[in-house]
């Protein structure tokens, strides 16, 4: 997929991702499918990561004796057991500061497991830390690329060195004997459901498919880039295999620092350390760089949407005010207000446990139809200039199309649900408005 985003965005150096790329090789209507769908790449990505920001956070400040008010650090409702909704309770102790064990996730339990943990429940009202995260952040985006940039570059640069700090120091102590077996065997649960075994590895990989969206965030800045041929495939395919070793080599050495059974809790790479009290002063650092981090991924996905939504608003398939840049500042600034306001609301109140497999889904969608756009347009117009040419085609877009689409149909049945809701409004809004408006509709519409 990231070979293909590269073809495309050497050849369509202009806003707007995989949605411009449909746009120019399958027509309006494709586009606007794989338009929506980004919308829970960026738009939902960036609550849902926010709130996971808002979590490190907070343990930041706890281990320095400042404890948020649990009402204000947690949504008002949260999801359970992958399909329930309940009321959201921050669990705390007599301090006030957050009971984090195995029990809990994301820090939002029921009343009754909390009482049984010793813990007070509190009520969530709104995750504060998250809102104020979002609204930093749009505020920063609104005032130019390049403010913006050199805030992520200091972010960045943090938390490579965090992370490359765990790999290099956590290799010393990594005991060989947890990675074998390598793949733990299968194992049937009492409701007949099964885990670990290749068939788990199978089912993760659309979950863990989370961690790797945001390469194609690339394209969506490439008119702000000084030379988009040249550096927008570099960018993604650098980013992609940089981020592909730094993955696996950090999951290499948490999974040899303590048993894989030990790190299904919501901080994995705390409790990896924890294993090895050599490595205890590393726990700091980590909280720190969790929180540099997420706030650089915050900061990507809500610079992508409004993107997104510029380009589509000048193709006539969103109003106007998408479009409109700010005359000092020269950004889409009403469309990253609008998105911004968005991402807010749902960070501060709405439950997100599914939200991560909705994501997925969505940017699978759209990476399915880069990849098969690639060999359309080769197959339609081979004469085109392309700076960067995806190698072994129709190869390679066959087996990325091939793969995404494999991992969407490992998704369950109620992120299928949820994401044909989304489509059904989304076509709905296309048919209202977007078709009636678009610039393609109207120059048809004025030679006949």
């Amino acid at each position: 997929a990231g070979l293909c985003y590269a073809e495309f965005a050497s050849m369509i150096p202009i806003a707007g991702s995989a949605y411009t790329y449909s746009y120019a090789t399958m027509g309006e209507g494709v586009a606007w499918f794989i338009g929506w769908n980004l919308v829970l790449e960026y738009l939902f990505a960036a609550a849902t990561v926010s709130v996971g920001w808002s979590g490190y956070f907070s343990a930041m400040l706890n281990e320095v004796g400042v404890h948020i008010p649990a009402a204000f650090a947690s949504a008002p409702l949260t999801v359970i057991n992958g399909h329930e909704v309940v009321r959201a309770f921050t669990c705390v102790d007599g301090t006030g500061a957050t009971l984090m064990d195995a029990t809990t996730s994301a820090a939002f339990v029921v009343r009754d497991a909390c009482t049984a943990a010793g813990g007070t429940p509190v009520e969530g009202l709104i995750n504060l830390p998250a809102v104020l995260l979002i609204l930093a952040l749009t505020f920063l985006l609104v005032r130019g690329v390049q403010e913006s940039a050199t805030f992520n570059n200091i972010v960045v640069a943090i938390k490579m060195t965090i992370v490359l700090l765990v790999i290099g120091f956590g290799f010393m102590y990594v005991n060989t004997d947890n990675w074998s077996p390598f793949i733990p065997e299968m194992v049937t649960n009492p409701d007949g459901s099964t885990k670990y075994g290749m068939s788990g590895v199978l089912r993760a990989a659309p979950v863990v498919f989370f961690s790797y969206i945001g390469f194609d965030a690339v394209s969506t800045a490439a008119q702000e880039a000084k030379n988009p041929q040249r550096d927008l495939p570099i960018g993604m395919i650098a980013s992609l295999l940089i981020c592909t070793v730094l993955y696996i080599l950090m999951s290499l050495v948490m999974t040899g620092l303590a048993p894989y059974t030990a790190l299904g809790v919501p901080h994995p790479v705390s409790a990896a350390l924890e294993a090895v009290p050599q490595l205890k002063w590393l726990e700091y650092l980590v909280n720190i760089g969790a929180v540099a981090g997420l706030s650089s991924v915050v900061l990507v996905m809500l610079m992508g949407q409004p993107r997104i939504f510029y380009t589509m608003s000048r193709d006539g398939l969103l109003p106007k005010i998408f479009a409109k840049v700010h005359p000092t500042y020269q950004t889409p600034a009403a469309s990253t207000w609008i998105v911004g306001i968005i991402a807010i609301l749902i960070a501060g109140f709405f439950p997100l446990g599914l939200l991560g497999e909705l994501v997925s889904g969505g940017t699978l969608a759209a990476f399915a139809t880069v990849c098969i756009g690639v060999w359309v347009l080769r197959a339609r117009s081979p004469e085109l200039e392309r700076p960067f040419r995806t190698p072994l085609v129709p190869l390679v877009p066959i087996l990325g199309a091939g793969a995404t689409i494999y991992m969407m149909l490992q998704l369950p049945g109620l992120t299928w649900a949820l994401l044909g809701a989304w489509t059904a409004i989304g076509m709905t809004t296309y048919f209202l408005y977007g078709m009636r408006n678009s610039t393609i509709g109207k120059q048809e519409a004025g030679r006949q």
